[in-house]
């Protein structure tokens, strides 16, 4: 059972901005996807059981989440050439941003002990936030199921633009 991270940041906080390499060796940063919805989500590892499985369920509503104006953007301590292999293996249409220095998951508090049976290591926390348009933060999970984690996150988008 894995601890709670320990957030600072809330709701209608800024997202703190980042620049990083995706799978594509591309240099990445939030402030550049200003005027668009965020959909910023951290994982543990690529290609295992439960990042893999959060990771196609994005990928399965990407149409949608275009159609809702947002960005998926998947981040983990993992390495471009590991992102890189996991978005093509699994055919994953959005941006797997490089966080091996762990800066970006510190900056959103998704850094921290995690406890799994019985055993303490420090991880990162299974948390997405979604950013809107002005840069914001307008919803945070910190529990999330994988496999029905994208639906919450789209119906969040989709009741934020009715």
């Amino acid at each position: 059972m894995a601890t709670e991270p320990n957030l600072t940041l809330k709701q209608s906080d800024k997202a703190p901005d980042f620049s990083a390499a995706s799978q594509d060796g591309r240099c990445v940063s939030l402030k550049e996807f200003r005027g668009k919805s965020v959909v910023l989500y951290f994982y543990p590892r690529d290609d295992t059981p439960g990042c893999t499985k959060e990771a196609c369920a994005f990928r399965d509503s990407a149409l949608m989440f275009k159609k809702s104006d947002a960005v998926v953007i998947g981040v983990s301590p993992d390495s471009v050439k590991s992102h890189l292999k996991f978005a093509e293996k699994f055919k994953l249409p959005f941006l797997l941003v490089a966080d091996e220095d762990k800066s970006i998951c510190q900056a959103y508090g998704v850094w921290g002990e995690k406890k799994f049976m019985g055993r303490k290591y420090l991880g990162v926390h299974r948390v997405t936030f979604l950013i809107g348009k002005d840069g914001r933060i307008r919803q945070v999970w910190l529990k999330v199921k994988p496999e029905e984690h994208a639906a919450e996150v789209l119906a969040a988008l989709q009741a934020e633009a009715v």
